[in-house]
């Protein structure tokens, strides 16, 4: 058995929401929809959102508005990740995350099909 890899699930959150509350929870939820079939195949899912929408939460409005925790916290759990999983969807941050993966040699995979079992 290979060893479990940690892969951030990497798409659309914000992207094509217009800010829309709904939009981008249906946008969170897509994302979390990749993580069951990861797990099933051995390896720790783990998405950006996760990490980073509690500590927007624990930041004042000042605080927040000045930094966009969202592509730091990415950056920064790529330094831990083993692999990306991209999902379709225009993405800047989605994109950025793959940039950094590419930089430091990760796998990127684009589907599911592609990821190999634990």
């Amino acid at each position: 058995m290979k060893k479990p890899l940690l892969i951030l699930i990497a798409g659309p959150y914000r992207s094509g929401t217009g800010g829309d509350a709904d939009a981008i929870a249906r946008n969170l939820e897509r994302l979390e929809r990749a993580a069951a079939p990861l797990h099933r195949l051995g390896h720790v899912p783990m998405i950006g959102e996760w990490v980073a929408l509690p500590t927007l939460r624990g930041m004042s409005e000042p605080e927040a508005a000045g930094s966009d925790v969202m592509y730091d916290t990415a950056a920064r759990l790529l330094q831990h990740c083993d692999a990306v999983l991209r999902l379709p969807g225009d993405s800047a941050g989605a994109d950025n995350d793959v940039a950094i993966a590419r930089e430091r040699g990760l796998p990127v995979y684009f589907s599911l099909d592609e990821v190999p079992a634990a």
